[in-house]
């Protein structure tokens, strides 16, 4: 049951990438507005979830207004992270992501038409070039999702994270939300075979971490700060300070 559960989540997202990628390609180019690709990316998370029997909890959402731009710093377990992201926080957003995934055909350029932002992470120039280009666009109002640990997990526990986030943040001066992703890991490990379980993801949205005022020698205390702020939502086996459920 496990398997065919799987294969249907693979064909679901093959042709929901496709389709939900084209549709938000040519809402672009009709609009030349990002607000309507990334309706399109909620519904592709939402189908994903779906197809894969995941549910997702989402706490906090008292914790953001829609009226602000926040930088959004969750950990990360799994790719079901960016799909209960995409289709569980209700807020206009723009992801800060690795180069790469713009090579990938359809998907790439629909995340332009998103307004998604690539860094390059091998080259120093580039990246700092594409931290600039998405502090500007907090400062004009758009939030941005990244991921500080850079990578999925490979164990399910938090990582250390890199720096790139929190420059951008310093250099935006808007506040971090840490957002707590528990479970996704169960769901489909980054090494653990291509069979999906279905369960529950728990989405925490903490309360925003200030970062007006602050320069580039308070980096590794706001470092600490997020980083504590996520682990207080995690269970001790992901690296948090919860208990894990029996």
């Amino acid at each position: 049951m496990k398997a065919l559960r799987s294969l249907f989540f693979y064909f679901t997202v093959v042709w929901s990438t496709i389709l939900f990628g084209l549709a938000a390609i040519l809402l672009f180019y009709i609009t030349r507005k990002n607000e309507w690709p990334h309706l399109c990316g909620r519904l592709w998370g939402k189908v994903n979830l779906w197809s894969a029997g995941v549910t997702v909890q989402v706490k906090g959402l008292e914790n953001i207004g829609h009226e602000n731009p926040y930088i959004y710093a969750a950990n990360h377990q799994s790719w079901f992270d960016i799909f209960a992201i995409l289709g569980k926080l209700p807020v206009q957003f723009r992801w800060l992501a690795k180069e790469e995934l713009f090579k990938i055909p359809v998907l790439g350029t629909a995340m332009l038409a998103n307004g998604y932002i690539p860094i390059d992470r091998s080259d120093r120039r580039k990246a700092f070039a594409s931290l600039n280009q998405a502090a500007e666009k907090v400062r004009n109002g758009t939030s941005i999702v990244i991921f500080p640990e850079g990578t999925r997990s490979l164990d399910g526990k938090l990582q250390d994270f890199r720096m790139g986030g929190f420059v951008l943040a310093l250099k935006s001066q808007q506040p971090i939300v840490p957002i707590s992703i528990s479970g996704s890991y169960r769901v489909l490990p980054k090494k653990g075979g291509w069979k999906v379980n279905p369960g529950t993801i728990q989405l925490t949205i903490g309360k925003p971490i200030p970062t007006a005022g602050l320069m580039s020698q308070d980096r590794e205390n706001l470092v600490n700060t997020v980083r504590q702020a996520i682990r207080e939502n995690l269970t001790e086996s992901e690296g948090g300070i919860l208990p894990d459920s029996k």
